[in-house]
């Protein structure tokens, strides 16, 4: 599959396509135009946010960002402690949950931004989240993370997150046991989330074993999103996700 073949939104019987961008944004601190080019070339239903805004007026710097990209914010921000979920007109919110997870200090506090929605009849869970940098703490976060997956309530979730390591580490492994990883199943576009070194992928989209995965990277080659705006609208890549989402 090239690119160019990633499935575009689409209702089909049985079942509908969605396309769902995860991104570290950096708390909004880089090139703002760039960011939502890149955004908006990616024609995404749901954006799956991590390092939203967090503190003075983090509700307008959200609200600016929806609107320059074409989306509405569903949920998140500083009351999820980073993560926030945006999405596009099609889809039809029926619950959100911002979600905190214990925490210990000196480390950052964490927490998901969670909604549950219906897309061209398909009704979808969704999950974004920042896992933490120390390796204890995050195996556990991935361990919580499963533990809401389940307690959604709903067969198809999909989950967008920053996991702060790579597929071989014990908590992105600790989920991929349990979750479809959304690159290792159908790759697409790029691998390397992470532009600093290391360089590896440390972001990534998850589902749940219903949803079919047509094809999950890193846009590089998409219409409209140019290199020189990738690196400058934050310091990580975006995974975009193409998945078929069951109706029943």
């Amino acid at each position: 599959m090239t690119v160019e073949d990633l499935p575009g939104s689409t209702t089909e019987p049985g079942s509908a396509v969605v396309r769902v961008l995860s991104y570290n944004i950096r708390s909004m601190r880089d090139d703002t135009a760039a960011l939502a080019r890149v955004i908006r070339a990616c024609a995404p239903d749901l954006v799956l946010v991590q390092e939203a805004p967090r503190f003075f007026r983090w509700r307008k710097a959200a609200a600016r960002l929806a609107h320059a990209t074409g989306l509405v914010h569903v949920t998140g921000g500083a009351t999820a402690a980073g993560p926030m979920v945006l999405s596009s007109l099609r889809a039809h919110v029926e619950r959100t949950e911002d979600v905190l997870l214990p925490h210990h200090p000196p480390l950052h506090q964490r927490g998901f931004a969670t909604a549950v929605l219906r897309i061209g009849g398909a009704r979808l869970g969704v999950i974004s989240t920042h896992l933490s940098l120390s390796p204890a703490e995050r195996y556990d976060q991935a361990g919580l993370l499963l533990d809401r997956v389940a307690a959604m309530g709903v067969a198809n979730v999909v989950v967008g997150g920053d996991f702060n390591e790579p597929p071989d580490r014990p908590g992105f492994a600790r989920i991929a046991d349990h979750l479809q990883d959304g690159f290792a199943v159908a790759p697409w576009g790029g691998e390397v989330t992470n532009v600093r070194a290391p360089f590896q992928r440390i972001d990534a989209v998850f589902t749940t074993k219903p949803v079919e995965v047509l094809g999950c990277g890193v846009p590089h080659s998409v219409p409209g999103v140019t290199h020189a705006d990738l690196h400058a609208a934050t310091d990580h890549l975006p995974v975009l996700a193409a998945l078929r989402i069951p109706t029943a």
